[in-house]
């Protein structure tokens, strides 16, 4: 009974899981933009300073979707700017 529920409880929570981790731009707006609608990039010296702040783990997972035509068209002025100031290595 105990590994039904957590059978149950494991599939309850992976589309949850998927859904957090499947969009590395999912929090573009509040930490690379001065806007909701993310018209307008922060600074350069800004947007450096949040890049340098963010954990490598989120880096490569941001140069990866950069890295992937078809996700990164919507972010390309984000990628552009990630690749200049943030790196591509």
């Amino acid at each position: 009974m105990r590994i039904r529920i957590a059978y149950l409880g494991a599939i309850a929570l992976a589309p949850i899981a998927g859904a957090t981790s499947a969009d590395a731009f999912s929090d573009l707006s509040a930490t690379f933009h001065t806007d909701a609608a993310m018209k307008t990039m922060k600074s350069d010296a800004d947007f450096k300073a949040a890049w340098d702040a963010m954990s490598t783990d989120r880096q490569d997972a941001m140069k990866k979707e950069c890295n992937d035509a078809a996700p990164s068209k919507p972010h390309a002025e984000f990628c552009v700017k990630m690749h200049l100031l943030g790196g591509n290595s």
